[in-house]
């Protein structure tokens, strides 16, 4: 079966990496309908990580999907109600490539994640024409990427939660502003300015920061 490579749709927070080289993010989201038309389901890593386990293997930290250069390694990987979430060591004093990665990372000039995997199980969606539900995947490895947000996928995923009459967090919020053409110092100032009404504060007035949003997305 043919290796395949999938973004998360979210950036991997720059805030997340410490001196030692220790990151942590999401390598798949699930639930959300990305630029390929599938959709990664709950559990679709839970058999592969106990199988790897089981067999004394490790899922590889690699650069861009290249299995020449691996760059860390991944300490803790486990699916929980978001999706994958990871937390790895960059080993910037063992590999010069993984020096350059943590600079990268740490300056916001590289901010995705990407798994790469085989397809096991596959069903199609019984709500949405056209979309495959991953069920089941054999994950080998997941990278750090220039391009790992998957647009789609992260407006997709805003939009849902907009649907369901909430609000994004503070984060996801920044992410909208930077996908509609904000630049990240003007992101971050908005985002600080709405954070009361992201969180709900007393003296915020919920709904009017919800129609503003709602009015953003389009």
């Amino acid at each position: 079966m043919k290796l395949l490579t999938k973004d998360s749709g979210l950036a991997l927070d720059v805030k997340a990496i410490s001196e030692d080289g220790t990151i942590e993010g999401y390598g798949s989201v699930f639930g959300v309908v990305d630029s390929y038309n599938e959709q990664v389901e709950p559990g679709a890593f839970a058999a592969s990580l106990v199988e790897r386990r089981r067999k004394g293997q490790t899922v590889k930290m690699l650069w861009q999907h290249d299995s020449w250069q691996p760059i860390g390694v991944w300490d803790d990987i486990a699916e929980d109600s978001k999706g994958l979430y990871l937390k790895g060591r960059l080993l910037k004093d063992v590999s010069p490539r993984a020096a350059e990665a943590y600079g990268l990372v740490k300056e916001g000039a590289m901010d995705g994640l990407s798994i790469g995997y085989r397809v096991i199980q596959t069903a199609p969606h019984g709500d949405k024409q056209g979309v495959l539900k991953l069920l089941k995947l054999d994950l080998r490895e997941v990278s750090l990427v220039t391009f790992g947000a998957n647009e789609r996928a992260r407006i997709e995923s805003i939009k849902s939660i907009l649907d369901r009459g909430a609000l994004p967090t503070v984060r996801e919020f920044e992410d909208l502003l930077r996908e509609a053409g904000f630049s990240k110092s003007l992101a971050t100032a908005i985002a600080c300015k709405a954070t009361p009404h992201l969180r709900g504060e007393p003296e915020a007035k919920a709904d009017d920061a919800l129609d503003f949003l709602k009015a953003l997305r389009g």
